[in-house]
């Protein structure tokens, strides 16, 4: 209790100035942030990234500006061993008690001394099912495309979401260190690149239009498309799928500190939670927000795994540096 109120006295009620954003596209709800701006009196700015390794690159850059950023649970720990995190203790804030105790102590932040939970949710395979008629619960529909797909297939600019599913259709498991499973799915990748027709955070408008037919691709916005276009469905890869969780921290070289952990404490109430949630068809992690979320929505197919594929699932890591230099030379020899 005594923790809580020196955090509440530490944290101004009212704020001003400016908090810079950086997240994926499409991910951050506009009313959120409004509500956000009026109730601190703060002007926030949001730049998009499209990837993991994109917003990386640029932090280590410098010069970008940022306040917070919102990396996926298995680069979490890569952040932090390059200092490029601030220590902000989000466990620490008066909103934590409302964090879903299964998120509290994580593999990736044992403590959450630097992150607090965005949302959580899987990797697997969209499909317009008006088109293909088959099995859409396999990633064969990427890495051995029938037909009807060809041409027409998005593979989403997600390095470890990419290589770790192509490494569990040929029989491994992610962060392999077995070469031999490592060049099977690097020679997998690579045969079945000529059938794509992009590596790209591809527009929704070209599935809803149906120029793409088929993607690797995440839960949220699968449930996004197929309400524009029902055709579209969501499968569980059977061969191996990921579970994961992206998380908001504030950068280490933050120019406005106290906007930025007030937006780490705001995210963990349960009403802000559900915008999060409402906005992008993603699980969050924080208790009581089902009473403000859409009813539809934790009824969803592509909220909840079916029992035969609940084996298939697991966690994404972040893998031995060793591991990772191999993904990143898999990964430039697919992508150039």
């Amino acid at each position: 209790m005594a923790t809580g109120l020196l955090l509440t006295t530490a944290l101004p009620a009212l704020a001003e100035g400016q908090l810079n954003i950086f997240n994926f596209g499409l991910y951050t709800p506009p009313d959120l942030i409004k509500k956000f701006e009026e109730k601190y009196d703060v002007k926030v700015t949001l730049t998009e990234y499209d990837s993991n390794e994109t917003a990386m690159a640029k932090i280590e850059a410098g010069g970008h500006g940022f306040d917070i950023v919102v990396p996926s649970a298995s680069v979490v720990p890569i952040y932090i061993e390059k200092g490029l995190l601030m220590k902000s203790e989000p466990s620490q804030m008066s909103n934590f008690k409302n964090v879903d105790p299964q998120w509290v102590d994580v593999s990736w932040d044992s403590g959450r001394h630097y992150t607090a939970p965005w949302v959580w949710g899987t990797t697997g395979v969209m499909v317009n099912t008006k088109v293909y008629k088959g099995d859409i619960n396999t990633s064969a529909v990427i890495f051995d495309p029938p037909e009807e797909l060809k041409g027409k297939i998005n593979v989403v600019p997600q390095m470890n979401d990419v290589i770790d599913m192509a490494i569990n259709y040929v029989g491994g498991e992610a962060c392999t260190t077995d070469k031999a499973i490592l060049k099977a799915a690097r020679d997998k990748l690579m045969a079945a690149k000529p059938f794509w027709a992009s590596i790209d955070y591809a527009s929704f408008e070209k599935f809803i239009k149906e120029d793409l037919n088929a993607s690797i691709f995440w839960s949220g916005a699968t449930m996004r498309i197929r309400a524009e276009n029902p055709g579209f469905a969501y499968g569980f890869p059977k061969e191996g799928f990921s579970l994961w969780q992206d998380n908001v921290a504030i950068l280490a070289d933050a120019k406005n500190v106290d906007n930025a952990k007030l937006f780490l404490n705001f995210i963990m109430e349960p009403e802000n939670a559900a915008l999060i949630s409402n906005y992008t068809r993603y699980a969050n992690s924080i208790l009581g927000s089902e009473a403000f979320m859409d009813p539809e929505l934790p009824k969803a197919p592509e909220m909840n795994i079916p029992a035969e594929f609940k084996s298939a699932a697991h966690f994404q890591v972040t893998c031995p540096t060793e591991v990772q230099q191999i993904y990143a030379r898999i990964w430039t020899d697919l992508t150039k």
